[in-house]
């Protein structure tokens, strides 16, 4: 390869990452960023907004497969058979089309930004994007960030002590309510007992477009509804067969204690259906992660996009932005799977 390089009058350099980009990126929710920015930040910005799609398509994903893997259980003919239906559209039809099919709807359908659909003149959605209010980084805000963090981790001390109490004395707690008021509680009472105040960016039209406050683009959107419902049907699949694969004789004793059908298959029933759905789960996580390269067919700006895209075209340095994508993909992936391990080691059957 070096050979080859040196032959073309090239060499094997990553110098060009410290060059100005020259490129725009209209979705940067997390970095200030221009176009005299380096190819290195570019390909930062682009590597996080990989990870916010894929996060977000994985948590949406994840929801919306249980919820169908179940309906596609229910008694009820009807609710089962539209599952079913969605179900094989969804999953017979490439991945890019329905990528496109949303991106089309969201940009024809939605109205423009003079005519954007309000609501309480604080939230906007138009073929532009949703605009929603940001906070302002101020004194307070910092404060109260710091609570709510505070809060989550006594959250996680008390699900860990609720837990323990359970195994050993078999009496529940009512953990999501007390987990609410324990986040809850402290950041309302901060908020009207002490001078903290949080001051918001509200978005306005100016112009054409929106200024201020977050704008959540329709590209984002687009990939978004579309990484998480495509990859859904795929876990719903892998649900209903973790399901069916736990005996009924556990559903027919639950019923004989009392419980009732909701606490039966969240109590009983999927806990058990967990050891059959984590391994194969793994591989559909994989999968969205690697599917949200095709960002770039709708403009997305994602790692593909920038430092795989428009970085290797201005530089001309194909070896080397192509050994970060890949690097980088590797090391997301690689990630992944020691977690989803990591989780199918906790939930496997002990042997005694």
């Amino acid at each position: 390869m070096l050979i080859n390089l040196e032959n073309v009058g090239k060499e094997l350099s990553f110098d060009f990452l410290l060059y100005p980009a020259a490129y725009d990126i209209s979705f940067s929710p997390f970095l200030e960023y221009s176009s005299r920015s380096t190819h290195l930040k570019a390909a930062v910005v682009g590597l996080l907004n990989t990870l916010l799609v894929s996060v977000c398509g994985i948590v949406m994903a994840t929801i919306l497969g249980v919820m169908l893997g179940v309906l596609r259980l229910s008694n009820n003919w009807l609710v089962s058979k539209t599952a079913y239906v969605y179900l094989e559209f969804a999953r017979n039809i490439p991945l890019l089309l329905h990528i496109l099919f949303i991106y089309g709807m969201i940009v024809t359908v939605l109205p423009p930004a003079k005519k954007a659909v309000g609501f309480f003149d604080v939230i906007y959605l138009s073929n532009r994007g949703l605009y929603v209010p940001s906070p302002v980084w101020e004194e307070g805000i910092k404060i109260l960030l710091i609570i709510f963090l505070l809060s989550i981790s006594l959250v996680f001390i008390f699900y860990y002590l609720a837990k323990k109490k359970q195994e050993l004395t078999g009496k529940t707690r009512p953990i999501a309510l007390i987990s609410v008021l324990v986040v809850l509680t402290p950041l309302v009472a901060a908020y009207f007992l002490t001078d903290y105040s949080i001051t918001w960016d509200i978005p306005a039209l100016q112009g054409f477009n929106f200024k201020g406050g977050v704008a959540v683009k329709p590209e984002f959107l687009a990939l978004w509804f579309a990484l998480s419902y495509y990859t859904s049907s795929f876990i719903a699949e892998i649900v209903r067969s973790g399901v069916l694969a736990i005996s009924y004789g556990q559903t027919e004793a639950a019923y004989a204690l009392g419980l009732k059908p909701n606490r039966t298959l969240r109590l009983i029933i999927l806990p058990q259906a967990l050891r059959v759905i984590v391994p194969p789960l793994a591989s559909q996580y994989l999968n969205l992660t690697k599917n949200s390269s095709l960002a770039i067919a709708i403009g997305y700006m994602d790692l593909v996009a920038t430092i795989g895209g428009i970085s290797l075209m201005q530089t001309g340095k194909e070896i080397e932005t192509m050994l970060i994508v890949l690097c980088v993909y590797l090391i997301i992936s690689l990630t992944i799977s020691a977690f989803m391990n990591w989780f199918n080691y906790k939930t496997r059957l002990v042997d005694r």
